[in-house]
């Protein structure tokens, strides 16, 4: 009997482009076997991101440090590279990196297995079985996993290379996204994180203009699933009807919304060409008014191009105001090929950095106080792994904590171990984490 086929991945960038990955080794006919070390490896996959000038930069470097590791070595793994990093630059990257054996691109997701596992086993791919879609391997914790409902993106930001890497919009079918879903629950998986580039715009590409809502109808009553969280809702698409649908659903459906603003002045999201929505405040306050409890995270740029002092004080005073759970700030990024690139009232890269530092500390203060009001109180925390540091103590989330973005809850007690949803005591709260006692 042939020995299964030994990989090495590795996933950069968003929960997306980690469902990609998941899916193409779950996908490969004769099943693998992951490794820890790429040395240990047969094939060496690496999933990358281009999104911005930063994570194009990782990735470069995770490729140039992973080749040196598996130089030399007799048999040497292939090293495979996919996703949006040769979608952004093509011909340009193999010629720059000759290191790689094989490329694969996100539009080729069906064909990838095959060729990666005949590729790493010396042959073609006609020497075996086809590549039929299997279980997604499965990268998270035991106690969730991402869904993603749709690829690519019709919206037009000035700012984002998303649309040109992964296309217009292309959304799943409700029924093969709930199969997939009913498939996730019954390995054990608690929590369900629906992601797309914007969750709002759902079946639009096939006319479904209710597309979301009937995705959720479809998945809230799936035996055995805690927790379902909707991560990327763009302002524009959360109009009061969808907001009404949702309050009404209930568990286990969370009162969490991800919501990226991406800046609250109205010239700035004009000039980025935000899709068209109401002032961000307006949003915030139309979530509160059906949910009270809710947490609320977004993202927002500094230093984009016209983002006078003036209208940077209003990012501040927006989030002072608001008060919001989570806030990620990230310092503008010039991305050939965009429109933003060309916008006139540039701002320097320092000064960028310098908002968005200013503005963390600002919501570091906020995030303190907001976890301080739950110290006390007894929350499900879904619990993800052991502390690799401290024996007898976990990490975990509650309900308002989503996984990879926001901060963690430190768990112990009786009865935590990876994969359950336990009810714990927060004990204590810091700027953004939680510590928690469970009883059993």
């Amino acid at each position: 009997m042939t020995r299964p086929l030994t990989v090495h991945s590795i996933s950069l960038g968003c929960p997306k482009n980690r469902v990609d990955a998941e899916t193409v080794l779950g996908a490969m006919p004769g099943g693998i076997e992951i490794v820890a070390d790429p040395a240990a490896a047969d094939l060496v996959v690496i999933n990358t991101c281009s999104f911005i000038r930063p994570a194009v930069e990782e990735s470069v470097q995770v490729i140039l440090e992973t080749a040196q590791a598996i130089r030399g070595l007799s048999p040497r793994p292939k090293l495979a590279v996919t996703g949006c990093l040769p979608a952004r630059y093509g011909e340009e990257l193999r010629a720059g990196l000759p290191e790689v054996d094989i490329w694969g691109l996100p539009s080729e997701l069906d064909a990838l297995p095959g060729r990666l596992f005949w590729a790493a086993r010396g042959e073609t791919a006609d020497a075996g079985s086809d590549t039929a879609p299997g279980a997604r391997l499965l990268s998270t914790p035991p106690g969730y996993a991402y869904v993603k409902i749709a690829e690519g993106c019709n919206h037009a930001c000035a700012y984002c290379t998303i649309p040109s890497i992964r296309g217009r919009l292309s959304s799943r079918a409700v029924a093969e996204v709930v199969a997939e879903a009913r498939g996730l629950v019954a390995r054990g998986v608690s929590e369900l994180v629906l992601v797309a580039q914007d969750l709002t715009a759902y079946g639009r590409d096939a006319g479904r203009g209710q597309g979301l809502r009937e995705l959720v109808e479809g998945l809230l009553p799936l035996p055995g699933l805690s927790w379902l969280r909707l991560m990327y809702l763009y302002p524009s698409g959360l109009d009061a009807g969808l907001l009404d649908f949702l309050a009404a659903a209930g568990p286990p459906l969370l009162p969490y919304f991800d919501i990226p603003f991406q800046h609250v002045h109205p010239d700035i999201l004009k000039a980025m060409g935000r899709p068209r929505s109401d002032a961000p405040e307006a949003v915030v306050d139309r979530v509160r008014r059906r949910f009270p409890e809710a947490a609320i995270r977004t993202t927002f740029i500094t230093g984009f191009p016209g983002e006078t002092p003036r209208r940077f004080q209003a990012l501040m005073d927006f989030v002072a105001k608001t008060r919001l759970h989570h806030v990620g700030v990230f310092p503008f990024s010039p991305e050939e090929g965009t429109r933003a690139v060309n916008l006139p009232g540039k701002v320097s890269g320092a000064e960028a950095r310098r908002r968005r530092d200013v503005l963390m500390e600002l919501q570091a203060e906020i995030s303190a106080d907001i976890l301080a009001g739950y110290v006390g109180q007894t929350l499900p925390v879904l619990v993800d792994a052991p502390h690799p540091e401290w024996p007898g103590l976990h990490l975990g989330r509650t309900w308002f904590q989503a996984p990879e973005a926001d901060g963690v809850t430190y768990v112990s007690g009786p009865g935590v171990a990876p994969g359950r949803l336990v009810p714990a005591e927060i004990v204590e709260a810091k700027d953004y984490d939680l510590v928690a006692l469970a009883g059993g």
